[in-house]
C-alpha cells in the first residue's frame, strides 16, 4: 500500500480549501436571499448566479484540497476532460437544488428534493473528480467512508438550502457560510480517508497534467470570480434600498412637475 499524505503543504491547502467553501457559500446565500425578494427575470439571474458560486465554491474546495495529496511512490495526474466534467456536474446539480428551492410551491419539499439532489450530486462531483487521478497504481475506497461521505454532502446540501430559506441577516448568512464551509471540508476529508492506494512502480509516463499545470492555474482563476463576484453582490443595492431610493426621489420628481 502507498502512503497517502492528505497534506503535504502543511495547513495552506486545508486552510485555503476551507475558505474558498466558505466564499461560495456565503456569496451563493446572499445571491438566493436576493432571488427569493426579487421576481421575473432578476429572480432567475440570482439563482444563476447562487448556483455558480456554491458550485465553484464546492469544486474550487476540492481540488485546492487536492494540491497537497501526494502517494508515496508514484506521481499524479490529472485527466483534464473528466476534471472539468466534474466542475460541470457540480454546477448542474446545484443549479437544479437552487431552482428547486427558488421556485418550489411547497418549499418542505423543495427543500427536501433540492437537498437530495445537490448532496449526492456534490458526492458525485467528489468521486468523478477522483476519478480523474491518475497514479502508477489501484484506487480502492472504504464503503463504509463512502457512504459516510454521501451523508455528509446532503446533509450540509440541505442545511445550505434551508440556511438560503430562512436566514435573511448578514451576520446570520455569515455563520451559516461558516458552518457549511465547514461541512463540505468534512465531507471531502472524509472522502478521502476513504481512499487507499496499492501502487504499482513503474517507470512509464503517466497521462494527463500535474496538479500545477492545470489545476492550480483553474482554481486560482475560478477563486477570483468568487471574490469579484462577491464585491459585486456587496456592492449591488438590495431591492429593499431601490425602493427606499425610489421613494426618496418621487417627492423631488412631483415638485419639479
Amino acid at each position: 500500500m502507498g502512503h497517502l499524505d492528505h497534506a503535504a503543504l502543511g495547513w495552506l491547502t486545508p486552510a485555503l480549501s476551507y475558505a474558498m467553501a466558505c466564499t461560495g457559500a456565503a456569496l451563493g446565500l446572499r445571491c438566493t436571499v436576493r432571488a427569493l425578494g426579487a421576481t421575473g427575470r432578476s429572480r432567475r439571474n440570482w439563482l444563476l448566479t447562487a448556483a455558480t458560486a456554491i458550485g465553484t465554491g464546492i469544486w474550487t474546495m476540492h481540488f485546492v484540497a487536492m494540491l497537497g495529496f501526494r502517494v508515496g511512490g508514484t506521481d499524479i495526474r490529472y485527466d483534464v476532460p473528466l476534471t472539468l466534467l466534474s466542475l460541470l456536474v457540480a454546477m448542474a446539480v446545484v443549479c437544479a437544488g437552487v431552482f428547486a428551492v427558488g421556485y418550489g410551491r411547497d418549499r418542505s419539499r423543495a427543500l427536501l428534493l433540492g437537498g437530495l439532489t445537490t448532496g449526492l450530486g456534490v458526492a458525485s462531483m467528489h468521486y468523478l473528480g477522483m476519478a480523474a487521478v491518475r497514479l502508477h497504481g489501484d484506487v480502492g475506497y472504504d464503503p463504509t467512508r463512502v457512504t459516510l461521505s454521501v451523508v455528509i454532502a446532503v446533509a450540509a446540501a440541505t442545511a445550505a438550502l434551508w440556511a438560503a430559506l430562512n436566514i435573511r441577516s448578514p451576520l446570520a448568512v455569515t455563520l451559516a457560510s461558516l458552518l457549511m464551509g465547514a461541512a463540505v471540508s468534512s465531507m471531502h476529508y472524509t472522502g478521502m480517508f476513504a481512499v487507499s492506494v496499492r501502487v504499482t512502480p513503474s517507470g512509464e509516463a503517466l497521462p494527463g497534467a500535474t496538479a500545477m499545470q492545470f489545476i492550480f492555474p483553474l482554481a486560482v482563476g475560478l477563486g477570483s470570480y468568487l471574490f469579484l463576484t462577491s464585491a459585486f453582490v456587496a456592492l449591488s443595492p438590495t431591492a429593499g434600498e431601490r425602493e427606499a431610493s425610489a421613494s426618496a426621489q418621487q417627492p423631488a420628481g412631483s415638485a419639479a412637475g
